[in-house]
């Protein structure tokens, strides 16, 4: 097996931070990396429970849009407004 210059430095270097000569720590890092996964971390599961909020007795739905167009309006009148 031939290491790139990079990975062999590194190497190096974490078998002399933990003590373990260069065949014990690239035999210890290739049998983490090639071990199977475990779905251990799988997240635990959300519970969400709707809540039907309706709207308000008299609020007519057909004209939500038009609300919107007016609030949008006037937010452009004024800031066309505060442009001049």
């Amino acid at each position: 097996m031939t290491l790139d210059d990079d990975v062999a430095a590194i190497l190096r270097r974490e078998a002399d931070r933990k003590g373990l000569s260069f065949k014990e720590l690239v035999n210890a890092a290739l049998r983490r990396g090639l071990a199977p996964e475990h779905d251990d971390a799988v997240a635990p599961r959300v519970v969400t429970r709707p809540h039907a909020f309706g709207f308000k007795a008299g609020i007519d739905l057909d004209k939500l849009n038009q609300l919107v167009d007016e609030l949008e309006a006037e937010d452009f009148a004024a800031r066309q407004r505060r442009a001049r």
